[in-house]
């Protein structure tokens, strides 16, 4: 398995309603220094129906300013709409919604 494949084999472990880190995918993934390599990967997703790239934001929970799949807001819509709820600055409320890969 190449490292993309296993970047995506942990995001399509993340639970609806839930967020992970780049670093937690990195470090899931097998190397906590892949943080850059996670959204390398997440902005080439060969399946976007299937590899849910949107539920992972940056460790202030903050959604990426080049979501490659609709831009910025797309990607806050699309974690609206599986429930996840963020602060009046704009982050995803992290304590509520951060995963932490169980």
């Amino acid at each position: 398995m190449n490292t993309f494949e296993k970047i995506y084999e942990v995001v399509c472990r993340i639970p609806k309603g839930k967020v992970a880190t780049y670093g937690l995918v990195a470090s899931m993934a097998g190397n906590p220094h892949w943080s850059q390599v996670v959204g390398y990967a997440l902005h080439s997703n060969p399946a976007p129906d299937r590899i849910p790239c949107y539920r992972v934001v940056n460790r202030f929970g903050e959604t990426s300013k080049a979501f490659a799949f609709g831009g910025e807001n797309r990607q806050r819509a699309l974690l609206e709409s599986e429930g996840i709820t963020f602060l009046p600055d704009g982050r995803v409320d992290m304590k509520k919604h951060l995963w932490q890969g169980e």
